[in-house]
């Protein structure tokens, strides 16, 4: 669920746009390709207050403004920027085929790009190598988004993995396209055979959720999953890093996470991040569980939750972790937004900013690791100004209000490598964005 921002919540001061990090292929919109350490303003493009939602791929930016609009840059050797050609863009730039088209939501695979729009159609872009542009028989890249014509139904929520990508249509029913699932399936469960929608290369209904109604649907890296109506949580594919809370390393079927792993109760929220995921329950509860070796689970694992691979049965190739099960943070316990932030995450408790480290991912090109990233606890930062290193000799300041007023609705799932050091959040790369006001901080750092 991405926070979408109100009149009635604007700030009094002007909102401003912000961008920082990594920039190789200037997908932090500022005009050239040089990495930035310091905070930039972003001007021109649009108003700041207008932003709805913010993401990012592989190497590439969207945003979506609250009138429909949708403005990229960055890497588009694929053409996932949508523009009609396959030159890198240094600055933020309208998609002009779209211009006619007003756009609900943008999910930016690692080389791709999924649009939904206000009417529920779905368009798609950028590399075609495994399929995940859902047109079978088109050409291995596309640089103009076209409609996936076999997604007839109105849609209204769609995800983008490494290689795959899931959309949810009004009456509850999930689609999958791309193969990027399939090679790990054949390869963790052999003589298996596979469902049609681990290897479709367009639109094809998820089975095993015939009893249910989807209402959001997530992706990792090489993972999927949906949340129901009825709060229950299915997940399927790879379980490399435990993400899927169950012993098999690769469920080529929708499972259910049974109830008793919240407590019993409904779950009304998750996130997904590269590798490991968050969910919330009806009573405000925060789960985490997954890939911990970077503390993106905000906590220290149990002695029974070793989840690496190594320690599985090699006689059974479809074994994998012996235990990984979603565990409660009573620390975030009513948090009120959650971002995923690829192995990172973020949460904001009573307008209080809490942030949960990561260190560099190897699924992204652009983060650079260092080993004093490395925390398993949620801290929380107070005060009225949050202090950050950036490389400078001195820490920079921000202001931010005790009441955060505007999260920012998408940060990049793979791009950003930050890790708190208290009382100061240190930036080795990676790409991040922040919307807020010039005098209070909207987003959490």
């Amino acid at each position: 669920m991405e926070h979408e921002p109100c009149a009635s919540e604007a700030a009094p001061a002007a909102a401003a746009l912000f961008a920082w990090g990594a920039n190789s292929y200037g997908q932090l919109g500022l005009g050239h390709k040089e990495d930035v350490l310091l905070p930039q303003q972003l001007n021109d493009f649009c108003k700041p207050e207008c932003i709805r939602r913010i993401t990012g791929g592989g190497g590439h930016s969207a945003v979506v403004t609250d009138g429909g609009g949708l403005f990229v840059c960055g890497l588009n050797k694929d053409g996932q920027l949508g523009l009609g050609h396959t030159e890198d863009v240094l600055y933020f730039t309208a998609c002009r085929s779209l211009l006619d088209c007003p756009i609900q939501q943008v999910a930016c695979g690692w080389d791709f790009t999924i649009i939904l729009t206000e009417s529920g159609q779905v368009l798609s872009c950028g590399s075609n190598s495994f399929g995940q542009l859902g047109v079978p028989h088109g050409p291995r890249r596309c640089t103009v988004p076209q409609a996936i014509e076999l997604l007839s139904e109105k849609v209204v929520c769609i995800a983008a993995g490494l290689r795959h990508a899931l959309a949810a249509t009004a009456s509850g029913i999930v689609f999958q396209w791309g193969t990027g699932l399939a090679s790990s399936g054949r390869r963790l469960c052999p003589g298996q055979t596979l469902p049609p929608f681990l290897t479709a290369k367009e639109p094809s209904r998820v089975t095993g959720l015939e009893n249910s109604k989807a209402t959001c649907v997530l992706a990792g890296s090489d993972h999927s999953a949906s949340l129901t109506d009825a709060g229950e949580l299915y997940v399927w594919g790879s379980n490399k890093h435990g993400q899927l809370a169950s012993l098999a390393a690769f469920l080529p079927m929708p499972q259910k996470i049974e109830a008793h792993c919240f407590q019993n109760e409904k779950v009304t929220s998750v996130w997904s991040g590269w590798t490991h995921l968050v969910a919330q329950t009806e009573t405000g509860k925060v789960f985490t569980w997954g890939r911990a070796d970077y503390g993106q689970l905000g906590r220290k694992l149990e002695s029974h939750e070793d989840w690496k691979l190594q320690n599985q049965d090699p006689s059974h190739p479809c074994s994998g972790p012996q235990k990984s099960m979603p565990s409660s943070l009573h620390c975030l316990t009513g948090a009120a937004e959650m971002r995923k932030l690829g192995l990172r995450a973020m949460q904001l408790v009573n307008g209080r900013a809490v942030f949960v480290a990561r260190r560099g991912s190897r699924a992204s090109p652009q983060c650079a690791a260092s080993s004093h990233g490395r925390t398993g606890t949620p801290r929380e930062t107070t005060g009225s100004n949050l202090k950050y290193h950036t490389g400078s000799p001195k820490p920079a300041s921000v202001k931010m209000s005790t009441k955060v007023q505007q999260v920012v609705n998408e940060l990049f799932a793979s791009m950003g490598c930050y890790a708190l050091k208290k009382p100061m959040l240190s930036t080795e790369s990676g790409s991040l964005y922040f919307l807020f006001p010039a005098l209070a901080m909207t987003a959490a750092f």
